[in-house]
């Protein structure tokens, strides 16, 4: 199965050595995305909600270029350095999904990339 690289500009550049997304067949995965700006590639002004909402338009811009939404995202991993943000994070991806929501996780961590206190990566099916 051949893999194709997705790769946008309306989302942040990669920062270290992967690709926005990769897609194998119908899926897609979609490295953990950073509440970065695309433009300026520094993190976002604002309190936690504007940080997970530049997260969920960042995702949203590859899955895009990908060729999907993110409607078809199946699997959604959520990386907080506060997990008591959770509440904040339902209350903002019920702007983005729609039922039936896709699975999730949500890790606890020490430290994120660039002092971000949230990260967010997913898998994507798309149709055949």
């Amino acid at each position: 199965m051949s893999r194709e690289i997705i790769q946008t500009d309306r989302a942040p550049q990669a920062i270290g050595t992967y690709s926005q997304a990769v897609r194998c067949g119908n899926t897609v995965y979609l490295s953990g995305q950073i509440p970065l700006i695309p433009e300026t590639m520094e993190l976002v002004e604002g309190d936690m909600q504007a940080q997970i909402r530049r997260v969920f338009d960042n995702l949203s811009a590859v899955a895009e270029a990908a060729g999907g939404s993110l409607a078809d995202v199946a699997k959604l991993n959520v990386f907080l350095q506060d997990l008591g943000h959770f509440a904040i994070v339902n209350e903002v991806m019920a702007e983005y999904f729609q039922p039936p929501y896709p699975a999730r996780a949500a890790v606890g961590v020490a430290a994120l990339p660039r002092g971000s206190q949230v990260e967010m990566d997913a898998v994507m099916e798309l149709g055949g």
